[in-house]
């Protein structure tokens, strides 16, 4: 028996509108058409699939039956063009994407969830870590790109940097401390502060002591050493130490609790972008969802 799957598909669709001439109309086909392709169904079976009732011609069990299977090969049909369509514009297959935890739940949520609703059939793996751990991630080919600072892309490495904005740092206190009402901060004021300072080696701290030593702010009296940035904000905001954040990642967990001090310093900038590896191969997902990374920061809040 050598069935035209063509022809389920007619009959779940004769079922679904319940007459020759709807679906007829449906599938642009005359009604004489229709009819011949399910004799010749019928002649193929070796058993009627539909039965007379009064003047029409209904499904009986049997075609009711493959009505189901002519509705599993639609929808088999359907997902198949669709998979095809998107394969066509690149939105098949698996996009990686690491970045800091704060940094993520900062820029990369909404971006994630337009990629998504763009590539239904595309799977978003995305990992969050230490800028450190993350790297490395990139470097063994765990993650396809990252988000993060510049400063983890040196000139000579195999990682390349695409910019997406300034997230400058800032000193950062609770509301109500003494510094806040200081119109013209200057270093002396920050000579006798209790720090909270970020772990050792990270890009953070480096930047920080960078400030402090051009700014003659030294010693730095550190009481307390996090690589937790939520731990950083929760600390500060209940004492009177004083840390360094980047600006635009940390605006949106301030609460009310914490503000950033007027002091600044050239030292203080960084910039944060898309880093990847320079020997991957051009990937459209990955461009897509830059694309749409950009729009997102580009839109006023």
């Amino acid at each position: 028996m050598n069935l035209d799957p063509r022809h389920l598909s007619q009959l779940s669709i004769i079922v679904e509108t319940g007459s020759f001439q709807s679906a007829a109309d449906r599938l642009n086909l005359t009604q004489p058409a229709l009819s011949r392709n399910m004799r010749m169904l019928e002649s193929r079976l070796g058993a009627a699939v539909f039965q007379r009732e009064g003047r029409r011609s209904v499904p009986n069990s049997l075609g009711r039956r493959l009505a189901r299977t002519g509705l599993a090969i639609r929808v088999a049909e359907e997902q198949a063009e669709t998979i095809a369509t998107q394969s066509a514009r690149g939105s098949l297959g698996e996009l990686r994407i690491g970045a800091p935890p704060v940094v993520a739940g900062r820029f990369l949520t909404g971006s994630v969830s337009a990629f998504v609703r763009r590539n239904p059939m595309c799977n978003v793996v995305m990992r969050t870590g230490l800028v450190s751990e993350l790297r490395s991630m990139l470097e063994r080919g765990e993650i396809d790109f990252m988000l993060g600072p510049q400063g983890m892309v040196a000139a000579e490495e195999a990682l390349e940097f695409a910019p997406l904005i300034d997230d400058r740092v800032g000193m950062l206190c609770r509301v109500g401390h003494r510094l806040i009402k200081r119109k013209s901060l200057k270093a002396a004021d920050f000579k006798s502060q209790a720090w909270l300072m970020h772990s050792k080696g990270s890009l953070l701290r480096q930047q920080t002591e960078a400030a402090m030593i051009a700014a003659g702010i030294t010693p730095i009296h550190t009481a307390v050493e996090t690589d937790s940035i939520r731990s950083a904000l929760e600390i500060v905001a209940n004492t009177d130490l004083i840390t360094t954040m980047p600006r635009a990642t940390t605006e949106p967990y301030l609460e009310e609790r914490l503000v950033f001090l007027s002091f600044d310093s050239p030292h203080f900038q960084r910039p944060v972008g898309i880093i990847s590896r320079r020997d991957t191969a051009d990937n459209p997902l990955q461009a897509q969802f830059y694309s749409i990374l950009v729009d997102s920061l580009n839109k006023p809040t």
